[in-house]
């Protein structure tokens, strides 16, 4: 006999199709998971995470974080190669016990996999969904299906190129990182160090059309490379294997439809600076669950008025953050004068101002809206 439960169907079984899962399940809401790929493929993410403090709030309360192997961000440091002005945000100043957190992907996704099987929730490999009629087939009883796989690629993206590339790797430097992250800003673009474990995870951008040549140069050259960009208030001395993708602004203006919903990449995806695709993508899970699990999750999950409250909710966060994230790159990209006598003056303002440096914070954190 077939299930007449309402059902939420969840497309893209990555981290944050498996954290919806979880938030859904715990607010009483029944889901189904459909992932493209075979379910073990899934754990071979290469990519390393940036997690805000408010993430790890997240992760926490759906009981994924305890063991995971995260490295604590304690202070953050931003400059722009060749200009005076500098800022300083601290972990101490905010009262919390770090800024963000740094894990590889892979360890997220595997406990997310672990926690799905304990609790029994459907998880369908292999099952390629192009449409919502495909969803009608896979699961029956569904009367909402969440996007949450892949960027936005569809007629309804709004789209960005950067004409840049990240190519990203490990870092090894003589003296210990200190749990200090760097944001770097250069002409070409930013040049982040992560901390991960007793390394660093780097995020180095730079202009598509030098990409091919810099992922050619043998490690001595690249180590330069990177020297030269960053400068010498560090010592690199090794660094791992290199991958890289280029790098766009995609985002939906509508992330709602009839009994349809997009969130993460699949309505927004970033330009890595800062950090903030993921941590946008949980608040998006984060929110959704809120607006389903009202009356103990017995609401239609798919009725306007929940979707339209969702889309309502998450539209100032969405908002900001695009732009937040596209301005950096606009501004601290630009050769222009008086742009760059602004850059400093902001960077020493926001240094010497600790409620300006908090808010800035607080936002990276949590959003426009504290979670």
């Amino acid at each position: 006999m077939a299930d007449n439960t309402p059902s939420v169907a969840i497309v893209g079984g990555g981290p944050v199709g498996m954290a919806l899962a979880l938030a859904l399940q715990e607010a009483g809401v029944a889901v189904t998971v459909l992932e493209a790929r075979a379910r073990d493929a899934i754990k071979q993410d290469p990519r390393v995470l940036a997690l805000s403090y408010g993430s790890q709030q997240i992760l926490q309360r759906l009981g994924v974080w305890a063991h995971l192997p995260a490295t604590p961000i304690n202070t953050i440091h931003v400059s722009r190669r060749g200009e005076f002005g500098r800022a300083r945000m601290q972990a101490s100043d905010l009262a919390v016990p770090a800024l963000g957190y740094v894990l590889p992907a892979r360890d997220l996704i595997g406990t997310l996999d672990q926690a799905l099987r304990r609790l029994g929730i459907p998880y369908r490999d292999n099952s390629r969904v192009a449409s919502a009629g495909d969803v009608a087939e896979l699961v029956p009883n569904s009367m909402l299906t969440v996007w949450a796989e892949g960027s936005v690629t569809d007629g309804a993206a709004q789209f960005h190129d950067y004409q840049q590339t990240a190519v990203l790797c490990s870092l090894k430097t003589r003296a210990a990182h200190g749990n200090v992250a760097w944001e770097r800003f250069t002409a070409d673009g930013p040049l982040a160090l992560l901390p991960l474990g007793d390394e660093y995870s780097v995020v180095f951008t730079c202009a598509a059309s030098d990409s091919a040549a810099f992922m050619a140069l043998d490690d001595r050259e690249f180590i330069a490379l990177l020297q030269s960009r960053f400068g010498q208030r560090h010592h690199f001395v090794a660094v791992g294997s290199r991958s890289s993708y280029p790098l766009t602004l995609r985002w939906r203006d509508e992330v709602i439809a009839a009994r349809q919903v997009w969130l993460g990449n699949a309505a927004q995806t970033l330009h890595p600076v800062a950090g903030q695709g993921f941590n946008l993508a949980l608040r998006d899970v984060c929110e959704l669950s809120r607006q389903l699990s009202t009356n103990g999750g017995r609401r239609d999950p798919g009725a306007p008025e929940v979707l339209q409250a969702y889309a309502q909710a998450r539209s100032g966060d969405r908002h900001s953050v695009i732009g937040f994230t596209n301005g950096l790159i606009e501004v601290f990209g630009s050769e222009l004068e008086p742009l760059a006598q602004a850059r400093g003056v902001g960077l020493m303002a926001l240094d010497m101002l600790p409620p300006l440096r908090n808010f800035l914070a607080r936002r990276m954190m949590f959003g426009a809206r504290r979670w």
